[in-house]
């Protein structure tokens, strides 16, 4: 089962496992979408079955494990990787959006692990993939909702690692870096500077999602913990390690900076209009 499968790392992953010979279970909130990536799979001789599914939803995520088993008769592999985020300052952030994004990134995980887990036990192997972020190893200025979550999930696929080490479940937690997806595209809180964000980031990222989903397969079949998708996620999880506290120091100088530039300018004399 892969959430949020209608696009990005989602619908890249649902395709290449489907050429692995996986029947898929497709999760997502974009209905349209959803069966577009399933006639894919479908084309591949693969059974699909599409749920559309709001993963922060409770009551829908505690139904939709007998929804997938009654399609497919068993749960071998739940990929958590429907996120949203946004780009707020945490003083601007509305707190209705705040919770939306916790409850989608974080909760929308919480819930797959909980109501999957005991079906994948039920299997001689079984794997549960939780999409992490480099926001999950750093915090940033404009991410405090999508850092938290991350973060969240950072925990919980530790925590579950352990507890079921001694069962047939494995478990990877994913880190990607930037990957070339509608991610920004699609958050609020840069209002007007929503397309120079969106423009600027495809300049800089070129990781496509089908790179990034053959990297998580590779990591499904090596069944490997940790997972830093990209060079940055290494270098941000290195620099952490080695210097906790410098990646702040720096961002907070450039914040103080920025402040003392805008002070000065709004104290700067005004030329005399004439008459």
């Amino acid at each position: 089962m892969v959430t949020g499968a209608a696009s990005g790392i989602g619908r890249a992953l649902a395709i290449q496992l489907a050429e692995r010979g996986c029947s898929l279970a497709l999760v997502d909130i974009q209905a349209d979408a959803l069966r577009e990536v399933a006639k894919v799979v479908e084309s591949h001789g693969r059974a699909v079955s599409v749920h559309t599914v709001d993963v922060s939803n409770r009551a829908e995520m505690h139904a939709l494990p007998e929804a997938v088993l009654a399609a497919h008769g068993q749960a071998d592999l739940l990929v958590n990787n429907a996120g949203i985020i946004s780009g707020y300052t945490f003083e601007d952030h509305p707190v209705e959006h705040l919770e939306r994004v916790i409850q989608v990134n974080l909760m929308g995980v919480v819930y797959g692990c909980k109501f999957f887990l005991p079906y994948l036990k039920q299997r001689p192997e079984a794997h549960i993939v939780n999409l992490s972020s480099m926001f999950g190893l750093i915090g940033i200025p404009t991410q405090a909702a999508y850092a938290a979550s991350k973060f969240g999930i950072r925990g919980l696929s530790e925590v579950l690692w352990v507890e079921l080490a001694a069962s047939n479940v494995h478990v990877t937690c994913v880190y990607p870096g930037g990957v070339h997806t509608n991610l920004v595209a699609s958050a609020p809180g840069w209002a007007e500077g929503v397309d120079v964000a969106t423009q600027q980031f495809a300049q800089v990222v070129k990781r496509t999602p089908e790179q990034a989903a053959h990297r998580i397969v590779r990591a499904i079949e090596r069944n490997t913990p940790q997972l830093r998708l990209g060079v940055e996620s290494v270098i941000v999880d290195w620099v952490k390690r080695w210097f906790p506290r410098a990646p702040h120091r720096w961002m907070a100088s450039q914040q103080r900076a920025a402040r003392s530039k805008e002070l000065a300018g709004s104290n700067a004399p005004r030329e005399p209009v004439a008459e």
